[in-house]
């Protein structure tokens, strides 16, 4: 047999969102030559070990409103939330039993969001949020009382004072989902190139192709980009520096667990998104007694080996005492670990870019599974054809100088506030004569003095420049060196032109 040396459309990424691209194209264009590339296994992929919650309202936050990209990222997952139970069932007729049909059920609808008895400034900040937003939405819910939350067994001190159940939300098994995916590009005749990509093939701006990790390679008239957090390296001597916003490794680990004790979680569990990370969240996997636990956040420049154990005894110990005190008691089945795709300023990276037929499917960061329906949508449109224009999406182009959501001032002032908080998470005690304000004003002055080094600053958000601020009081200064470079390359290659 001979092996096919060029398609239509490569896609780099065997995860949710490269699988869902390939489907939805091969869906509309039946006669395309397509190809998915990655490798089976997806070790440190975001997918694989994904909780895969079919979350908008609970991913809400007091920034979610505070400027125009914001609330078009927000109107994207939305979209997602509108569009999901009908793509399941799509997924699962194309797949066809039994993977589809194991796909389809999996899903349990339903999320109940908890505010605990510890919970920060910032976290009941985006619950307020999160409220406010299911209000002015027409959203369905139910605020209810925390004691009527099904499966919720905290310790005494710990007891929520609010919740609020989203009826429209809820999760998958992320597993289950991407067996379906594979089944359904196989059945539209997706190829399946079981390899990583080493390069992007490009000349006289135009893409080519890829050459695969084995030294071959495959020519493609379009290539899509949804490598999740590896997709920069293979841009870095295609595109010119500072171009595209860079993307940085969000690593966190999860647990898949056994009951061993009757009752727990019917419906999906978790918190508010917390300062600095995302919230704790306690997932059923139905017709088992399994149940998913995640996740922890660290943002990284360089991709993390694997998980580190001290993040895992603070998600496990979280878990027990805000959600169920019988985890301590359940049996560990799995580790998952993965490095989910941030950007610098933290919006994703969706469509072309300057080199023509080179798309960008990735920096989604914890939205990712939520939103691929309607981003698989998105860019099916785009491979086949230029689509109508669409203000929202403009907001997510990769060729783009960083998104600005708030002033330098607040950049510094926010992220101050988010290490004194999660300082505190962390087991911080201070005397009582004493407020957060010693910690705040540390980070504010160390902040400032990396703010001064940058040459081109640039209102970063608080997990960005957390990142960086950790670091270099460990005496590594290899992010602030990093940011300053690509910022004064973002800065001369989006420079506006005298005159224009």
């Amino acid at each position: 047999m001979v092996r096919e040396t060029s398609v239509d459309v490569a896609v780099v990424g065997n995860g949710v969102l490269g699988l869902a691209v390939a489907v939805e194209t091969a869906r509309r264009a039946p006669g395309l030559r397509i190809a998915v590339i990655g490798p089976p296994g997806r070790a440190g992929a975001a997918t694989a070990a994904a909780g895969a919650m079919l979350n908008c309202f609970g991913e809400v936050t007091r920034y979610t409103g505070w400027h125009p990209a914001a609330q078009a990222k927000f109107a994207l997952a939305r979209q997602a939330l509108d569009q999901w139970p009908r793509w399941l069932e799509q997924l699962a007729d194309d797949a066809g039993p039994p993977t589809g049909e194991t796909a389809l059920r999996s899903h349990v609808p339903g999320t109940f969001v908890v505010l605990g008895a510890g919970a920060g400034a910032i976290a009941a900040d985006n619950f307020t949020a999160l409220c406010r937003a299911v209000e002015e939405h027409g959203e369905p819910h139910d605020v209810i009382d925390p004691a009527d939350v099904p499966g919720l067994a905290p310790a005494p001190q710990a007891r929520p004072l609010r919740a609020v159940h989203l009826h429209r939300e809820g999760c998958v098994d992320a597993r289950a989902v991407l067996a379906a995916l594979e089944a359904a590009a196989c059945r539209h005749r997706v190829r399946m190139v079981p390899d990583t990509v080493s390069e992007v093939l490009v000349s006289a701006d135009t893409v080519r192709g890829v050459r695969l990790a084995d030294g071959s390679t495959l020519g493609a008239g379009a290539v899509v980009l949804a490598a999740g957090s590896r997709s920069s390296e293979l841009t870095a001597d295609v595109l010119p520096p500072g171009a595209v916003p860079p993307l940085l490794h969000g690593a966190g680990s999860a647990l898949l667990t056994r009951r061993t004790r009757p009752g727990g979680a019917r419906q999906a569990i978790r918190t508010p998104n917390r300062a600095a990370g995302c919230g704790l969240h306690l997932l059923p996997l139905p017709g088992t007694e399994r149940q998913y636990l995640g996740a922890t956040n660290f943002i990284t420049c360089t991709r993390p080996d694997g998980p580190v154990a001290g993040a895992a005894e603070i998600l496990i110990r979280s878990a027990r005492q805000e959600i169920d005190q019988a985890l301590a008691g359940s049996q560990l089945t799995a580790w998952m670990w993965g490095a989910r795709p941030i950007t610098l300023d933290g919006f994703p990276l969706i469509g072309p870019c300057p080199v023509a037929g080179l798309h960008f499917a990735t920096g989604t960061y914890r939205d990712g599974f939520h939103c691929a329906p309607v981003i698989a949508r998105h860019l099916a449109a785009r491979l086949l054809g230029p689509g109508p224009a669409d203000a929202d999406w403009a907001w997510f182009t990769p060729y783009r100088a960083p998104i600005e959501t708030m002033t330098v001032e607040q950049s510094l002032t926010e992220t101050a506030t988010h290490a004194a908080e999660t300082a505190r998470e962390h087991g911080l005690h201070l005397p009582f004569f004493l407020d957060d304000e010693p910690v705040a004003t540390y980070v504010r002055d160390r902040a400032h003095r990396l703010f001064d080094r940058l040459g081109h600053p640039v209102a970063l958000p608080p997990e960005i420049l957390l990142l960086a601020f950790i670091l270099a009081a460990r005496g590594n200064d290899h992010p602030a060196r990093w940011l300053a470079d690509h910022l004064h390359a973002a800065h001369t290659h989006h420079a506006p032109v005298p005159g224009a």
